[in-house]
């Protein structure tokens, strides 16, 4: 016995010292927040039967990157417990227990580890030519927020600095059919979505501008009752700058091509040009330890009186303007808890929208800071009986550092509801909305 003791321990020797040598470095990055929320009136109800809501809800993101190599890179990004405080959606029962043993009746129940899921997992590797990322990234994010709505998708990304200037190509893939399971479309070929994109940006002292050209092309032409193709291209520059104690971004969106081209065009299905316009502005005054500025957006709508265009302008889901109204995490998470809230209406992409931003703020310390804002929104396009105003909010948060990578955020905000939220008569009755709420935030 012990010579075969001997034996296994020499060859485990001998296989650790011949084996190639794996990651030298490993960085880990990531985040963790809880936040909790009352909120009075999501249903904006004129009367005692108000749809309030009280819930914390938490998310662990965790993202190493593996240093292999000098100019290789492997990283990944996992979430983790993403969910309400008390949910058992999963689990089933009234016992919130974090526990990975199968429960319930004879095991036929098992309990899966609330919502842990791989996002993002990519290559980066450094050419001649610049850096190659291939694999789940980061995509959506351009320039300012405008438009802006970060996913993890599957995409090719060469980024190539040129003196200073940075050239980018993007091969990005939001759709394919060869293998789908989906109803309709098993072993169907030749339909899927490809994303295609041409960018520039130039630094300068201060600042930065770029350029980027997408081409969107979706082949749906078998999909019922008539299928069509999608040739879009969107043309987006920005601009950010720092003038002294002033910080100014501004972005501009043009969308066009075609939304939809029939095979057959018939009255039921015309062929649709794509006509979408956004803009967005900021400026910030810094002041000592005080701040002011103001923010605009527009983005075009349509209130479909012509079949034969598509005229609504870029979606924002990452460019949040109020803590209740534009405020996409909270539309996320209330829709979670079971009611997403009347203005969930308005989406909170906040397309099809013109809204407004004033703010000021003051840091009585360094770890203390204290805004108030005010915001106002409006639709842009809306349909027959529909009033355009979206109402009036007032917010006030104050954060501080417990420690250089925690912050505690407690914040109010109180909704004057507008018209729009009556419906398409004017005659329905609504009331106001107000929402408090608390932070924990963890980086790392």
């Amino acid at each position: 016995m012990k010579k075969l003791l001997v034996v296994l321990l020499s060859l485990g020797l001998i296989l650790a010292f011949g084996m190639t040598a794996s990651a030298a470095d490993v960085k880990f990055g990531g985040s963790w927040y809880l936040m909790g929320l009352y909120e009075k009136n999501q249903q904006l109800s004129d009367n005692d039967h108000t749809y309030s809501r009280a819930f914390f809800y938490t998310r662990t993101r965790i993202q190493p990157v593996f240093q292999v190599a000098e100019g290789l890179t492997f990283t990944v990004r996992m979430d983790a417990i993403e969910k309400l405080w008390g949910e058992t959606n999963w689990r089933g029962g009234y016992d919130d227990k974090m526990s990975s043993r199968r429960q319930g009746a004879n095991n036929l129940n098992p309990k899966i580890q609330e919502s842990f899921e791989f996002e993002r997992a990519y290559v980066g590797f450094k050419t001649a030519v610049g850096l190659v990322e291939a694999g789940y990234q980061s995509s959506g994010k351009w320039g300012t927020d405008l438009g802006d709505d970060e996913q993890s998708r599957a995409r090719i990304k060469l980024t190539s600095p040129i003196g200073p200037m940075t050239l980018l190509v993007v091969y990005e893939k939001l759709f394919e059919t060869d293998q789908s399971g989906k109803a309709g479309l098993t072993h169907e070929v030749d339909k899927d979505n490809d994303v295609y994109y041409l960018a520039g940006i130039y630094n300068f002292k201060g600042g930065s501008a770029g350029l980027m050209v997408q081409y969107n092309m979706l082949n749906a032409r078998n999909i019922p009752p008539a299928g069509y193709k999608t040739k879009t291209f969107t043309v987006t520059p920005y601009v950010k700058a720092t003038f002294g104690p002033v910080y100014v971004e501004g972005e501009f969106i043009y969308m066009g091509g075609k939304a939809k081209e029939y095979e057959v065009e018939t009255a039921a299905n015309q062929n649709q040009d794509k006509q979408g316009y956004g803009a967005y502005v900021k400026a910030k005054a810094n002041f000592g330890p005080a701040y002011a500025g103001a923010s605009i957006l527009y983005s075009s709508g349509d209130d479909g009186s012509d079949k034969t265009k598509d005229k609504n302008g870029p979606v924002s889901t990452d460019l949040d303007f109020g803590l209740i109204l534009g405020n996409d995490a909270l539309q996320t998470w209330t829709a979670s808890s079971g009611n997403g809230g009347k203005y969930a209406a308005f989406d909170s992409g906040k397309q099809n929208a013109f809204m407004l931003n004033a703010f000021g703020g003051f840091n009585p310390t360094p770890k203390m800071n204290v805004e108030a804002m005010v915001v106002y929104g409006k639709r842009d396009k809306v349909a027959a009986g529909y009033d355009k105003d979206l109402g009036y909010e007032f917010d006030l948060k104050a954060s501080y550092k417990l420690y250089d990578n925690l912050t505690y955020m407690v914040g109010a905000g109180y909704l004057v509801a507008g018209d729009y939220f009556k419906g398409a008569s004017s005659a329905n009755q609504i009331d106001n909305d107000y929402l408090l709420m608390n932070r924990l935030s963890l980086s790392f």
